[in-house]
């Protein structure tokens, strides 16, 4: 890292893994050892972490640019290859395809479907899980708000996600269940009505009809998680369960199906985003009946208010990145894009903690006032994993290319640095309590 502390200039090797220039030289020399010891029977199956209750680990292919079948192909050849071939070389490795619209409707035509399954089985993997939330292009220019679009009161979204669920039980191996993770209804501003939350309902009930047909059919169990986030219609777990009592859960929307195929997915970005502790975050859909679909591992970033301006660097144009601030005295105030809270900030009383929708890879080193949030993924949090929090865990670093300044390095390395962080802090918490 540069010596300017008014600059977060990070090596390619410390910025991805937190380390010391020199510790990153140890590491490669090493040929990245990624766990040794103990530690080592986590990899012994591959990235099924436990049997009882069964964990399995993956990491999402949105880090890569998959706007194509093609593309996608090109991903699993060569990227998803080589980040198992350091992680767990020559074992069963679980992925978690990003697959748009467009996709879904490559894979639906003539043996597409066939020829990625014969891809994934010739290289060891298997797919238990699919972000279906973003419905178009990724990449290749701003995303922002269209990320949500369409959102669950739309017909386009209910068969897309109909769609993605179709083929994942065609990729799903025998006996184990599947995720699809999916907008949180829809961007706040857009929903104005009881009439619009009763058509979300209506399409979300239809989905777990789907989804419930496929597990009688094919014997598949597949769910679907939908993900709270900052800026949408649900915020916080607590607003999730509040529809879903109200809504979802409803007699005349085959409330018990809906639980069993309508959970919810919990990033640990944007929880931190609303100040919500990971652990809370459990144990308030545990209580009140939500099934846990998938959890996605990620690390928001923060600031000290003095050093607010730092993160001026990485308000960049393609992704939305909201922005959360806490005063020592407890009021907080939130933005729907970076600018507008560097805005508003400046020359005003500091707070004591500002956060930002970034996804930085979890050990993520910080520098000039700046950290992760991945300090908030404690002990507890993964005893409670370790305890059947939910069967799916899925690193979630999407916007490792918006990383300020070139220094994100080799999305491999990267990734991978992430499993050795994840696997650690999985192996170090210790057996649940």
């Amino acid at each position: 890292m540069a010596e300017d502390g008014n600059k977060v200039l990070h090596t390619r090797e410390a910025f991805c893994f937190g380390e010391s220039r020199g510790g990153a030289e140890r590491r490669r020399r090493a040929s990245f050892a990624l766990v040794d010891g103990a530690r080592a029977r986590y990899i012994g199956d591959g990235m099924k972490l436990q049997e009882q209750p069964p964990v399995h680990l993956t990491y999402g292919l949105s880090i890569h640019p998959d706007e194509t079948l093609a593309q996608l192909e090109n991903s699993i050849r060569h990227k998803a290859r080589a980040v198992r071939d350091r992680v767990a070389p020559g074992r069963p490795f679980g992925l978690g395809l990003r697959i748009s619209d467009a996709v879904s409707r490559e894979l639906a035509e003539g043996d597409a479907l066939p020829r990625l399954k014969a891809l994934l089985d010739e290289h060891g993997f298997y797919v238990f899980t699919i972000n279906g939330f973003p419905f178009g292009r990724f990449r290749g220019g701003p995303v922002k708000e269209r990320v949500y679009a369409p959102d669950w009161r739309t017909d386009e979204r209910v068969v897309y996600t109909m769609r993605l669920a179709d083929q994942l039980a065609q990729l799903l191996p025998e006996g184990m269940t599947g995720s699809i993770s999916t907008v949180p209804g829809s961007f706040r501003s857009w929903v104005r009505t009881d009439a619009d939350l009763e058509l979300i309902a209506d399409r979300l009930s239809a989905a777990a009809a789907h989804l419930a047909g496929i597990r009688d059919r094919t014997g598949r169990e597949i769910h679907l998680g939908l993900e709270p986030e900052p800026g949408c219609l649900w915020e916080t777990p607590a607003e999730l369960v509040l529809f879903m009592r109200e809504h979802l859960w409803t007699a005349d929307r085959a409330g018990e199906r809906a639980r069993r195929h309508v959970g919810a997915c919990l990033d640990t970005c944007h929880m931190a985003l609303c100040f919500e502790e990971p652990e809370d975050v459990l144990a308030v859909y545990r209580n009140a009946g939500v099934r846990v679909s998938k959890i996605q591992l990620s690390a928001a970033l923060e600031s000290d208010g003095a050093d607010v301006q730092a993160l001026g660097r990485f308000a960049e144009p393609v992704y939305l990145h909201q922005a959360a601030a806490r005063w020592p005295d407890g009021r907080r105030r939130s933005w729907p894009d970076l600018p507008g809270a560097l805005r508003d900030l400046a020359g005003g009383p500091p707070p004591r903690t500002v956060r930002v929708h970034f996804h930085v890879p979890l050990p993520f080193g910080g520098g000039a006032g700046l950290r992760s949030t991945a300090a908030l993924l404690r002990p507890s949090f993964f005893r409670a994993l370790r305890s059947g929090a939910a069967e799916h865990l899925e690193i979630e670093t999407y916007s490792f290319d918006a990383l300020p300044d070139g220094s994100a390095g080799d999305v491999v390395d990267s990734v991978a640095g992430e499993y050795r962080w994840t696997l650690a802090r999985w192996a170090d918490a210790g057996p649940p309590t």
